[in-house]
């Protein structure tokens, strides 16, 4: 079964994707308000907390994991966004994945991998890990 995607489905995702990325907590809040999942991911199995954890947009992690986003979903590489936050060196995003369940164990490299890799012995503490 392939069908054609709705055209208007695929503008309307790509245009919350660029709000995951832009950081715009009360719009993304809004349209998952309104429907669109949570859990929405991108062709590269990028989701919207993902995008916003990626680009440093706590305010808009913390609006998706109050609305049941999965703060562990890990992408088609198996990154997840906690791993993504400690490379990038975000720690208002770091805390935030925390506070909502991140689990610094998992994906590939994982946060603690990733912490490790980089010498981020702080961060090593916080997620408790030797």
């Amino acid at each position: 079964m392939s069908e054609t995607p709705d055209p208007e489905v695929i503008e309307l995702a790509s245009k919350v994707f660029d709000l995951a990325r832009t950081g715009d907590a009360d719009a993304l809040a809004a349209y998952v308000d309104a429907g669109v999942p949570a859990n929405l991911t991108n062709d590269k199995g990028d989701s919207l907390v993902m995008l916003a954890a990626y680009h440093g947009h706590a305010d808009a992690v913390s609006a998706l994991l109050e609305r049941g986003a999965d703060a562990d979903r890990a992408n088609d590489r198996g990154q997840t966004p906690l791993a993504g936050a400690v490379f990038k060196g975000g720690d208002a995003v770091i805390r935030a994945l925390l506070a909502g369940g991140a689990n610094p164990e998992s994906g590939t490299p994982s946060a603690v991998d990733t912490a490790r890799m980089f010498g981020k012995t702080e961060l090593l503490e916080l997620f408790g890990a030797r």
